[in-house]
This record gives C-alpha cells, structure tokens and sequence, in this order.
C-alpha cells in the first residue's frame, strides 16, 4: 500500500517531539480518521531554525509530518508558507489516494504555525 519512502518516514520520523519554547504552534485533526497533529517552529532571523511535531494517526499522517518537517526546516517563513499538502505528498512519492488527506494535514498544521508565530510577532511589536 505504501511505498519504500513512506514506509522510511513512518519506521524512522525525523524531527518527532515538542520546542517548549516555540515561537509558533498549529494544532489540525481529521474526524474523517481520527489523526491530530501539532507542529511546533522555531523561528530566527525569519527562518525556521528547528521544527519538530507530534502526530497521532496513521503511517501516512507520520510519514508526511516527518517528510514536511525536513521540506521546511531550513527555509524562511515565507518559503515554508508556500509548501502545499500536493508538494508533501509528491516529495514522498505519492500516496494512496484514499490517505491524501493525511499530507493535507501537515500543510495544514504548517499553515497554523506560521500564523500562530505571525500573530505573536504582531502582538510583540505592537508592546
């Protein structure tokens, strides 16, 4: 059902945990299958320094949590911000097409970050 490298994402996640001290944090679930996620960045001189998430959900959300972390980390806020569930799911190979929905999880949870980190940036600057 998978292929080798979802299956290497899934048995060996890059990036899995939480930054205590995150500068943005999405959160995103499917009622459709049950998987939640959060994705935790670490922002500095406006690119992302360290990201790291938690997925509860199957092999595929894992693998594109993981497989989005590497894609982004690295990459300047805005750069990260264009990276779509098309672009996670294409860099692991493909998915089935019943768990596309899983890499539109990860942009999702991604898109969360980048303005939960927006939101707290605005609101530094505004004291």
């Amino acid at each position: 059902m998978y292929n080798d490298k979802v299956m290497e994402h899934f048995n060996n996640p890059r990036n899995v945990g939480e930054i205590p001290d995150a500068d943005g944090v999405g959160e995103t679930g499917s009622f459709k299958c049950g998987d939640t996620m959060k994705l935790y960045i670490k922002v500095k001189n406006d690119r992302i320094e360290d990201i790291k998430f938690q997925t509860f959900g199957c092999g595929a959300a894992i693998a594109s949590s993981s497989m989005l972390t590497e894609m982004v980390k690295g990459k300047t806020v805005e750069e990260a911000a264009q990276v779509t569930n098309q672009d996670v799911a294409d860099e692991l190979g493909g998915l089935p097409p019943m768990k596309l929905h899983c890499s539109n999880l990860a942009a999702d949870a991604l898109q969360n970050a980048i303005a939960d980190y927006k939101d707290h940036k605005i609101k530094q600057q505004s004291l």
